[in-house]
């Protein structure tokens, strides 16, 4: 299993915490720890900066829309981050583009389906093949 970190900002907070409590893995939180208003880009940043260094890992960004924290997170050569609504999206970032981060949107995303994309997410590989080239193009 990999090492999984999770950040949020104050519109993801609740659905954070939910999944911290609820999900049988050993997550890393990197904040934010409060629903009080903060900026965002702090913690994609702080995420994906794990995420590069941590071989074997993932990671999982939360923010109202999901759409700020995709920006962020994708600037970084090396991030691959998907925002996924449902597991059929979900299973598609790791076998095709080999996501190493889950990006959901809280303000449209149930608790449940945000486990599911989530449990699928982990217990996803990647295919390789064709798919491989594609990735590799990313960061040309």
């Amino acid at each position: 299993m990999p090492l999984i970190f999770i950040a949020s900002d104050h519109a993801g907070f609740e659905l954070k915490q939910y999944l911290i409590e609820t999900l049988n893995e050993d997550i890393r939180d990197l904040g934010t720890y409060s629903a009080e208003s903060c900026d965002y880009p702090m913690y994609a940043n702080k995420l994906t900066e794990e995420v590069l260094h941590n071989s074997n890992s993932v990671g999982i960004l939360i923010c109202g829309s999901g759409i700020g924290m995709s920006i962020v997170a994708n600037r970084k050569k090396g991030i691959r981050a998907a925002l996924c609504f449902n597991k059929e999206t979900a299973e598609l970032a790791r076998k095709h583009n080999d996501a190493n981060v889950l990006v959901l949107g809280a303000r449209f995303i149930s608790k449940e389906h945000a486990t599911e994309c989530i449990q699928i997410f982990l217990h996803t590989q990647f295919e390789g093949g064709r798919h491989l080239r594609r990735i590799q193009q990313i960061d040309a």
